[in-house]
C-alpha cells in the first residue's frame, strides 16, 4: 500500500468560506508531509444550505483525487464519519471538522505520532482551548471528562477533541462505532481501550478565530442516552489496559 494520508470532514451546515480554509489547509498539508500522498474524503451529512455543486466543483479543481460522498438525509455526525472513514483507503487516516479548527501543527503531530507507530492518535485540547471557549461549552465539556473517568475508566477523558487520527487497525476500530452523533468518538476510545492495539493523546492547540456553534439542548439529551449505552456495555465486561496515561 502506498505512503498515503485521508483526511475526513463531516459536512453539515458549512460556515462562509468553508471551501477556501479547505483548500489552503489541504494544500499546506502537502507542503508540510511532502513524503505522504494526501487526499480529502469530504461526507455531506444531508446538510440543507451552504453546499451547492459549484463548491464541489471548486475543491475538486484544486484538490485532484478528492472523495465526495453525498448523504441525502442528516444522519449525525458519527454515522457520516463512518461513512467517510469506511472510504478510507490509505496507510493513515485523520479526521476533522469541516472548518479545521486546529492549527495545522496540530494535524502534523497526530500524523507523527502515527508515523512513528502508534496505532491510534487522539487529540486532547490545551489549557488555552478553555480560555477561549464559551462558559456553556466549557462545563459540558468538563462534566463529560468527569463521567468518562468516573463511569468508563478510561485512560483519555478528553473524548470530543474534533481531531483523531488511526492507521488500518485503528480504523477498523472506528467502524466498529454504533452512535450516529459526537458521542461516537467516545464511543471509539472506549472500544479502543479494550483493544490490543496502541493508543496516545497528542496534545493540540485551536487556531486563532475559531467560532463555536450554538449548544443544542435537544441533542444533549440525546447523547445523554448514548452515553448510557457506552456505560451498559461497559458493565457487561472490562479489561484493563494501559495505552496511555490518564488525562
Amino acid at each position: 500500500m502506498s505512503n498515503n494520508l485521508d483526511i475526513v470532514l463531516p459536512c453539515y451546515r458549512p460556515p462562509e468560506g468553508w471551501t477556501g480554509r479547505i483548500i489552503s489547509s489541504m494544500q499546506e498539508l502537502s507542503r508540510r508531509l511532502p513524503d505522504l500522498s494526501i487526499r480529502l474524503i469530504l461526507v455531506n451529512d444531508g446538510s440543507p444550505a451552504g453546499v451547492e455543486a459549484g463548491d464541489i466543483d471548486v475543491l475538486h479543481a484544486h484538490l485532484p483525487g478528492m472523495m465526495y460522498v453525498d448523504l441525502k438525509i442528516n444522519q449525525g455526525k458519527g454515522a457520516a464519519l463512518r461513512r467517510g472513514v469506511g472510504e478510507s483507503t490509505g496507510r493513515y487516516c485523520v479526521f476533522t471538522d469541516i472548518d479545521f479548527p486546529y492549527t495545522l501543527d496540530s494535524v502534523v503531530s497526530i500524523v507523527e505520532e502515527l508515523q512513528s507507530g502508534t496505532d491510534i492518535a487522539i487529540g486532547i485540547k490545551d489549557q488555552s482551548y478553555y480560555a477561549h471557549t464559551p462558559a456553556i461549552r466549557k462545563a459540558i465539556s468538563k462534566v463529560l471528562r468527569l463521567l468518562a473517568r468516573t463511569f468508563l475508566r478510561i485512560p483519555i477523558t478528553d473524548t470530543q477533541c474534533g481531531l483523531k487520527g488511526f492507521n488500518e487497525a485503528g480504523r477498523a476500530i472506528f467502524l466498529q462505532t454504533t452512535i450516529k452523533r459526537y458521542l461516537a468518538d467516545l464511543e471509539f476510545i472506549f472500544l479502543a481501550d479494550r483493544s490490543p492495539l496502541s493508543m496516545k493523546a497528542v496534545t493540540v492547540a485551536l487556531r486563532e478565530g475559531v467560532e463555536f456553534s450554538q449548544v443544542n439542548v435537544r441533542i444533549l439529551l440525546t447523547e445523554g442516552m448514548n452515553f448510557m449505552k457506552v456505560w451498559g456495555r461497559s458493565l457487561l465486561g472490562k479489561t484493563s489496559s494501559s495505552h496511555s496515561q490518564p488525562r
